[in-house]
């Protein structure tokens, strides 16, 4: 099949229609990548605790919109020279430019609050929601695919991504096809998705460490995607910003399960309230 894929088109424009209506496929996808994430969680949820609670509901509704904000403030900060001259343009979201580390730090921080301000377990609440998310992020990476962005170095590979003329970098301009890394991150995802799901099966971990796998394998992911992209990028020490931060996320993850691990068993089942719900004893 690959042998007759002469190279993988990108769509004509950044808009899907329907009927008179004209979405941006970048916030479609988005929004669609959400409401599937929501889904699986809630069903994880109930397997994980036996609790009918809309527990995932109530955390979701404050941490997605957070994580949004989180995800243009990481961009907006990280890629600054982009808005020196037009900083009004920070708000255009439309036309891309949300960062995921910025969206898993500030959806977890609030996530996190709210949960335990409605007497939610939090370690049970984060195994639920750790395969969710990198399966959200795979259906959101289409968006960049119709925005035309995000992708690689030059490759003849028969997957290689048909770039537009008029979207293809300084010094690319003879360039006809380029590494598409937003789909090799979104297959990473769906990858690092089905993991979760198998090793969490296994009962080996304990409640909290499924989701600290998820923020390790997922900078690990985006270790080796960035280093192949060739976009703009704000550099430290000659080194994109991007790659500091998946480097320094895998270390930390790698810290914080190894601690989680070794945690006396009275610690670790403190943060736990009530295995059986879901939820602690007066919920408020």
């Amino acid at each position: 099949m690959l042998a007759l894929l002469a190279a993988l088109p990108s769509p004509p424009d950044n808009a899907i229609s329907i009927g008179p209506l004209e979405l941006r496929a970048y916030g479609l996808f988005i929004a669609i990548g959400a409401i599937v994430a929501v889904g699986i969680a809630r069903r994880r949820w109930a397997s994980l605790t036996g609790s009918d609670s809309d527990a995932i509901g109530d955390v979701a509704v404050w941490a997605i919109p957070a994580g949004f904000v989180g995800a243009r403030l990481y961009h907006v900060i990280t890629d600054w020279h982009r808005f020196e001259d037009a900083p009004l343009d920070a708000f255009k979201v439309w036309e891309g430019g949300l960062g995921i580390p910025g969206a898993i730090l500030l959806g977890a921080i609030v996530g996190v609050a709210v949960a335990r301000r409605k007497g939610y377990d939090v370690p049970l609440l984060m195994d639920a929601v750790a395969p969710a998310l990198p399966v959200a992020q795979a259906i959101g990476r289409l968006g960049n695919w119709f925005n035309q962005e995000l992708f690689g170095r030059p490759t003849d590979l028969p997957w290689g991504l048909e770039i537009d003329p008029g979207r293809r970098p300084e010094g690319y301009e003879s360039v006809e096809t380029f590494h598409p890394t937003f789909l090799y991150e979104a297959l990473w995802n769906l990858a690092l998705a089905a993991f979760l799901v198998v090793v969490g099966r296994r009962k080996v971990l304990r409640p909290g460490q499924l989701f600290v796998l998820y923020v390790g394998g997922y900078a690990l992911g985006r270790l080796w995607v960035e280093a192949l992209r060739i976009d703009t990028a704000t550099r430290i020490a000659g080194v994109r910003v991007n790659l500091w931060v998946s480097g320094l996320t895998i270390v930390a993850a790698a810290l914080w399960f190894l601690w989680w691990q070794r945690r006396p068993a009275d610690d670790a089942a403190g943060e736990s309230q009530d295995t059986d719900t879901g939820a602690s004893k007066n919920p408020r």
